[in-house]
């Protein structure tokens, strides 16, 4: 098998590797920015529903869920850091879009949860 025959047939896997990998780099390089985001007085919001946010959750984080997000962008302060978190990484990148298309300057998806407790 030649190499155009290699991307013409794997590229979609490849594409989803790709994402997965940017996903995590993203998360990381948050991850590794959060001392000084919570020096900042960052908010911490975790957008997952209040069942999955009884079940374990990170100190200080606040919960709303993403299906509320829109309903209470109030209780959410515009001038600090805002930093998200959900079960993978998914409904967070929703907020953060959200966030953003509502005039938050300084939102952070940090993907999982258990990334704010390292």
């Amino acid at each position: 098998m030649d190499i155009e025959s290699f991307f013409r047939q794997y590229w979609p896997l490849m594409a989803l590797a790709t994402w997965f990998g940017y996903k995590w780099w993203s998360a990381q390089r948050v991850k590794g920015q959060l001392p000084a985001l919570k020096a900042q007085g960052a908010v911490l919001v975790d957008v997952r529903s209040p069942a999955e946010f009884a079940a374990g959750s990170a100190p200080d984080a606040m919960n709303i869920p993403l299906q509320e997000l829109g309903q209470r962008l109030g209780e959410i302060p515009t001038n600090v850091p805002v930093v998200l978190c959900c079960a993978s990484g998914t409904r967070s990148g929703m907020a953060r879009l959200m966030l953003k298309k509502n005039g938050y300057a300084n939102v952070f998806n940090i993907g999982k949860w258990t990334n704010l407790m390292s």
